[in-house]
């Protein structure tokens, strides 16, 4: 018998609810930190934020947005029900402004020498989403 097995089974999967005028303004965005600054809780804006600033070799920068749409996500993610743990599904487009925002920010601390938070960023975004680990840790 395994003692260590969780017998309530796992969570179910959060979904975040979408937010269709911040995912269309940011689709027609040039500058997303216009679309950051009107629609501060959406968490997409904050990771393409951070992906140009890591592309841009900015990684303090980028740091500081992918921090800002993960602490963003995870408000909507415990507002939306999450306990700290469970799935989030990358399927679920919603969702992934706050896993790339994850992703960026374990990116970023790799960059400044934060191995510990990289390291705990990458756990956090394979245990959240097996999909979404394998589309962006390449």
């Amino acid at each position: 018998m395994d003692m260590h097995r969780n017998l309530l089974g796992e969570p179910p999967a959060t979904r975040l609810p979408d937010h269709p005028e911040a995912r269309e303004a940011l689709a027609a965005a040039d500058d997303p930190a216009a679309v950051a600054g009107r629609f501060p809780t959406y968490s997409a804006a904050w990771a393409r934020l951070a992906e140009n600033a890591l592309e841009a070799d900015e990684p303090v920068a980028a740091y500081a947005y992918a921090r800002t749409g993960y602490h963003r996500g995870l408000d909507q993610l415990r507002r939306s029900g999450w306990k700290g743990h469970g799935p989030i599904p990358w399927d679920h487009e919603p969702n992934r402004g706050f896993l790339r925002a994850l992703y960026a920010l374990s990116t970023a601390a790799d960059r400044i020498g934060d191995t510990e938070e990289a390291e705990r960023c990458a756990t956090f975004l394979r245990e959240s989403s097996t999909e979404a680990a394998e589309a962006l840790l390449k």
